[in-house]
């Protein structure tokens, strides 16, 4: 009888300070993370195992060598079906940043509107490669500056076939009812304070909480409440990153505390804050918990 323990969930992560790339290499069991979003275009590849996410109102499942490919904003999860869980790498590539790259690498003004990936799942063996380049060079600290350009123009450059232009900026803000239009411009602006869900809908011309509540669901993929930590989750990634303390970005993103902050933070991304202000930075924060 087999009595060998499933394999330890783990996250590495890495962030480029020339370019804003961040690389994230993770082995997770069982549920890996909660519905969750990012405001970069995520491209990555599943080294071992399956792989099963939500995404686009689908269940995806990726396997070794498949490409995954996210679009900014764009909501999904995390799950591992089989015991021995699923290891993979990602590059959260910051949308600036890959339009301008886009531009140079093809040479003309392709890339100036929102990315659009057709497809979630590819099988693309030339981008996997690249993507696994890059990923490497970007984790090797003796690499000279012109050999990381390098191995990101050339994942760039195979990212192409899988990109999409011609969604309009806010393409999907303008076909949401008005009531969830104006729910989410609130949110962006009361992100640190707590606003009601009857409060929110009496401003934003809902019929009721309810009303309000499906539609937004329905055009953004998770209710108000949800929307709104991501959000918080969102500025305390960006927070972080710099090198600000876990306690003092809870406080100016809206959670009640660190402990509170840390509790979502580890959901949605599988580690803790100050674990990731740590891998980003190589600042220690005498507060950190044991790292997942």
């Amino acid at each position: 009888m087999d009595t060998a323990c499933p394999p330890r969930n783990w996250v590495d992560v890495t962030r480029d300070a020339a370019t804003g790339v961040e690389t994230i290499r993770a082995h997770f069991s069982g549920h890996a993370y909660d519905p969750h979003y990012h405001e970069e275009a995520l491209v990555g590849v599943t080294e071992q195992g399956l792989q099963e996410f939500s995404c686009r109102r689908r269940l995806h499942r990726s396997t070794p060598g498949r490409v995954i490919l996210i679009e900014p904003g764009e909501v999904h999860d995390g799950h591992a079906p089989a015991a021995e869980g699923f290891t993979y790498v990602m590059l959260y590539l910051p949308t600036g940043w890959l339009a301008e790259t886009r531009r140079l690498v093809a040479a003309d003004d392709r890339g100036t509107g929102d990315v659009g990936f057709p497809a979630t799942l590819a099988d693309d063996a030339r981008l996997a490669d690249a993507i696994g380049r890059a990923f490497a060079v970007l984790r090797a600290p003796e690499m000279p500056r012109l050999a990381r350009d390098a191995a990101l123009d050339a994942m760039v450059a195979a990212l192409e076939p899988q990109l999409a232009d011609g969604r309009p900026a806010g393409a999907g803000a303008q076909r949401a009812p008005k009531a969830a239009r104006r729910a989410r411009e609130m949110l962006h602006a009361l992100m640190a304070e707590d606003p009601g869900l009857d409060a929110l809908a009496g401003a934003c011309g809902a019929a009721d909480r309810f009303q309000l509540a499906r539609a937004f669901r329905t055009v953004y993929g998770l209710p108000p409440h949800a929307y709104l930590v991501q959000l918080r989750l969102t500025a305390a990634r960006r927070l972080l990153s710099g090198g600000e303390a876990p306690a003092s970005v809870a406080a100016a993103v809206g959670f009640a505390d660190q402990s509170h902050l840390g509790r979502w933070f580890r959901r949605a991304y599988g580690l803790t804050p100050a674990a990731y202000r740590r891998l980003c930075t190589n600042v220690p924060d005498r507060g950190d918990a044991a790292a997942p």
